[in-house]
């Protein structure tokens, strides 16, 4: 499953650089798949979308970073844990029961994203 922030977030900005899928957003920001991505073109959204991997999308929250849950691989391929949740220093980052994926899911989601 991908990682979120919670409303405990104190908008430090900790997480953000440490995502290896750029994955991770400031309140407010609007965000795209492209984003730190090499993927570009027509792609499906966890959802079932198909979209632009260049298309803007409205901010997930408003107020506090948050964490897109289809760019989230919760660091597998690149990290023993998520480094969000590594470096949070209130402890925020917290799996997502809503998005669930295998191991294999998410390799394959960080290896469509990093070509």
């Amino acid at each position: 499953m991908s990682i979120k922030i919670t409303d405990e977030c104190i908008n430090c900005g900790a997480c953000e650089p440490e995502c290896p899928n750029n994955a991770i957003y400031e309140g407010g920001a609007e965000w795209a798949i492209s984003d730190g991505t090499t993927i570009r073109g027509a792609i499906t959204l966890l959802d079932g979308t198909e979209v632009d991997a260049e298309q803007r999308h409205t901010p997930i929250a408003e107020d506090v970073y948050y964490i897109v849950p289809n760019k989230c691989t919760e660091c597998v391929g690149f990290h023993e844990e998520p480094q969000c949740a590594a470096v949070c220093p209130v402890d925020c980052c917290v799996p997502d029961p809503d998005h669930k994926e295998t191991q294999e899911q998410l390799l394959a989601k960080k290896a469509k994203m990093h070509i």
